[in-house]
């Protein structure tokens, strides 16, 4: 089964980085996605540009509103994302909690809904 596992922290906290903390926090992701790369798991996953680059689109009474930023003001934003083969739940948590992000911030699992 796949499971989207979406990567939740406060992005102000890289602009406060030094760079050898932002090189290791990078190391750390490249080591995680090899190892889930060669344990067969990963399908796909990505970093987003801050949320100051996100567009909001809404359709109300058939008119499209375009607003700048995410939906909500929150204190983590998504930040990035993966899409993982898990053989259950379980699995796919225990895939979450390696995320290094999972130590600062939190990582929301959902299972992929399979349309036919």
């Amino acid at each position: 089964m796949q499971y989207l596992l979406l990567i939740y922290e406060n992005e102000a906290r890289y602009d406060k980085m030094s760079e050898a903390d932002l090189g290791k926090v990078l190391g750390d992701y490249r080591a995680f996605t090899e190892s889930i790369i060669q344990g067969g798991q990963f399908k796909a996953g990505d970093a987003l540009q801050p949320t100051t680059t996100a567009t909001t689109v809404r359709v109300r009474d058939g008119k499209i509103a375009v607003t700048d930023g995410p939906f909500a003001e929150t204190r983590e934003q998504l930040g990035g994302y993966y899409l993982v083969e898990a053989k259950d739940l379980d699995e796919a948590v225990a895939l979450a909690a390696r995320i290094p992000s999972s130590s600062v911030g939190s990582i929301e699992v959902r299972p992929i809904q399979k349309f036919e």
